[in-house]
């Protein structure tokens, strides 16, 4: 084998496997090949070996002393697959041959596999990512979108439009799954129009495998083939089409590959029919009754809701229910009305509609919010389903979310980090005592840090915003403005999330004249910064967007509001580690938690947010900025002029006075004091390795050996 091959051979192995997305020192491999090329491919490996010639792969080696570099990363790859588990491995019971299956509707684990929504995916795609890190056996299920969810642009008058390109393509680090024989392996599904064949795809994430389930197979109509070409794409129809893949496909795919797990964790409400499916193979494996099944499923079951909204749960109508699922009904050896009932809050009710949620919930033993707060929220809005008793009587408990720190930290702060915590402090990020010695942070050293940081992101906007400016057809005047917008040297706020309205991206617009005051402040001013998508059917969310683009095109803005098309994981990045402030404005209490404020702080951003989700139970008054006290007016309009006018007061009175209010070596002490605050003692808390331990602890290894308790 000739050197060159030898390389391309274990570049290639490095980018089949989404470990490289949380190593900074693997991804650079594949950046420094070609940098320009890196991007054009949206950071894909395994798009950038297929475009990189030989003769390039040999004199870049020889250039950057790539060749060592790779064969290094290749043995730490080895050694990271082949040692012995993390700190998750220490005490796994049955789990060691009984792993978590974990079922969600999306997962987020990089730009380079765009089957991903938002923060449900992204909250997914660091599950598993820790798992991995911490030796917990578990094996993801989803659904492979074809054409995934959309790609967002806006037209000359800011009104968001919707392209679906093709996502599946031989560039997507996966691998179909294919029997002895080399043919493809599948699993069958019966439904109203005849059986359904669903093909397995492997995503390897570290340790862990993500099973994608996949209705494009040749033999299936052109409808169902088109069951899971899009994500949270159709009607209702096709919603419950999907979950049914998900949920009854998912559990029959784990049996056709001998994976028998011990806990089932099923991510929000989309994944119930799993615990159906479930009920149905005990039945026949075991000889039991529906009863018994449940019984025995319900031990094992691990629910999480994400959705602190009544609106936001699947319901569907009894027609579509019987129409899809009437087979597996018949399995169960449930009358219509008895089967209907596990999905209804009164299941004498016959004019309510089937929910997932509630059928998640009664075949759970363990149900959990995602946050303190969340948890009182769900207590209250379920009640009814567990006697209507209150709400501290409602078994539902909560694990708070964290996020995956290797994948969002910038790699400058996690140099800094090293050189003051440890070189594995990362690794052990859920303890305290390992971001303790990041108190002793020189403050110079981490504003200069952060400034690069900005700088970074001051580059990318302008040049995707030129970018929005060609396709538009703007005038070259227009596009040359844009190449010199922002500065690095102005306070930087960040609002970038799903445009959904509860969020209110346009709360900080509430006053025009008072806004353009402050970014017009010649000693003083500042800048801000959205990005973020609209659901297709959300007029109001792209109404947001709409005012938002417009307003950027008022002098009095220009070049001070931005609003970056495209928002992706790569754009969130960026954004939580090169801004200044993270800007959150939910009406509370409709934040579940919230996790991109998470990933702000580890990068040294400070929160400005309403007290809602995670940062309810984070903000300490030294370690961000809180808009207001916590409550709630029953007016929405009350609410909303009383946030509006003390989001403004905080950035008046406190955020912009401390930014700018600077020592004699320009650093602004007061504002790093509280960077430093926000990293010590949010980091450890808010990490998603603490969360999977939670999880470990307090569900996977209860329900794994059936003990019964329906708190987490």
């Amino acid at each position: 084998m000739t050197p060159e091959m030898e390389i391309r051979e274990k570049l290639n192995e490095l980018g089949r496997n989404l470990w490289w997305t949380w190593r900074p020192d693997v991804r650079s491999i594949f950046r420094d090949l070609d940098p320009r090329l890196w991007q054009e491919v949206n950071h894909n490996p395994t798009a950038l070996l297929r475009d990189t010639p030989g003769e390039v792969l040999v004199r870049r080696a020889e250039e950057l002393g790539l060749e060592s570099r790779v064969h290094h990363a290749f043995r730490r790859l080895a050694e990271y697959m082949g040692s012995a588990p993390g700190d998750g491995g220490v005490h796994l019971g049955p789990l060691r041959v009984r792993p978590v299956a974990y079922f969600s509707a999306e997962f987020a684990l990089h730009e380079a596999v765009p089957i991903y929504s938002g923060g449900l995916g992204v909250l997914a795609g660091d599950h598993v990512k820790s798992a991995s890190d911490l030796g917990v056996p578990l094996v993801a299920v989803g659904l492979y979108y074809s054409r995934g969810y959309f790609r967002q642009w806006l037209d000359r008058e800011g009104w968001q439009q919707e392209t679906y390109p093709e996502v599946k393509n031989p560039d997507m680090p996966l691998e179909l799954l294919r029997d002895d024989h080399g043919e493809p392996i599948t699993v069958a599904l019966e439904t109203a129009a005849g059986a359904l064949q669903v093909a397995l795809w492997r995503v390897r994430v570290g340790r862990s495998d993500l099973l994608l389930l996949d209705t494009d197979v040749e033999g299936n109509s052109a409808q169902d083939r088109e069951i899971t070409s899009r994500l949270y794409g159709g009607d209702h129809r096709t919603r419950i089409r999907q979950e049914l893949v998900l949920g009854v496909g998912g559990v029959r795919a784990l049996r056709r590959l001998g994976i028998c797990p011990g806990v089932l964790h099923l991510n929000e409400g989309h994944t119930a029919f799993a615990l159906l499916e479930s009920c149905r193979a005990q039945m026949e494996d075991e000889g039991v009754d529906f009863p018994t099944a449940r019984d025995r499923v319900s031990r094992q079951a691990v629910f999480t809701t994400h959705t602190p909204v009544e609106a936001g749960h699947d319901r569907f109508e009894p027609e579509l229910v019987e129409e899809v699922l009437g087979g597996l009904r018949k399995a169960l050896g449930l009358g219509p009305e008895e089967f209907l009932g596990l999905g209804r809050v009164d299941p004498a009710d016959r004019g309510e509609a089937f929910c997932m949620t509630v059928l998640a919930m009664r075949l759970s033993d363990r149900a959990n919010a995602v946050s303190s707060l969340h948890g009182h929220v769900s207590r209250r809005m379920w009640r009814r389903l567990y006697g209507g008793g209150r709400g501290l009587e409602v078994p539902i408990g909560h694990i708070t979310n964290g996020v995956h720190v290797p994948s969002w930290l910038a790699r400058p702060m996690h140099l800094l980090y090293e050189r003051h915590a440890g070189r594995d402090w990362a690794r052990r990020s859920y303890r305290p005592e390992e971001w303790a010695g990041l108190e002793a942070l020189d403050p110079g050293e981490l504003w200069e840090t952060h400034q690069v940081l900005k700088r970074r992101l001051v580059r990318f906007a302008r040049e995707r915003l030129a970018e929005q400016a060609a396709r538009r057809s703007d005038p070259e005047a227009s596009m040359a403005r844009l190449r010199t917008v922002l500065d690095p040297e102005v306070l930087t706020i960040g609002f970038a999330r799903r445009f959904a309205t509860y969020k209110r991206a346009t709360l900080l617009l509430d006053d025009v004249d008072r806004l353009a005051r402050m970014v017009g402040k010649v000693e003083r001013p500042v800048q801000v910064v959205f990005a973020g998508l609209a659901h297709p059917h959300d007029q109001g969310g792209k109404q947001y967007i709409q005012r938002i683009f417009q307003l950027g095109r008022d002098p009095r803005f220009e070049g001070r509001v931005v609003y970056l098309e495209g928002y992706d994981m790569n754009i969130a990045r960026l954004l939580v580690q090169g801004v200044d402030v993270w800007l959150n404005t939910p009406v509370r209490p409709h934040e579940a938690c919230g996790t991109s404020g998470i990933k702000a702080l580890l990068n040294g951003v400070l929160n400005v947010s309403v007290l809602d989700g995670w940062w309810a139970e984070a903000y300490d008054g030294r370690n961000g900025f809180a808009i207001g006290r916590g409550g709630s007016h029953a007016d929405p309009q009350v609410q909303w002029r009383r946030d509006a006018e003390e989001l403004y007061r905080v950035l008046e009175t406190q955020v912009v006075p401390e930014f700018y209010h600077r020592g004699p070596d320009g650093v602004p002490t007061e504002w790093v004091q509280r960077m430093k605050q926000a990293i010590v003692t949010l980091g450890w808390r808010f990490s998603s390795n603490r969360m999977v331990l939670d999880y470990l602890r307090r569900a996977y290894l209860p329900a794994a050996d059936g003990i019964s308790s329906g708190l987490v």
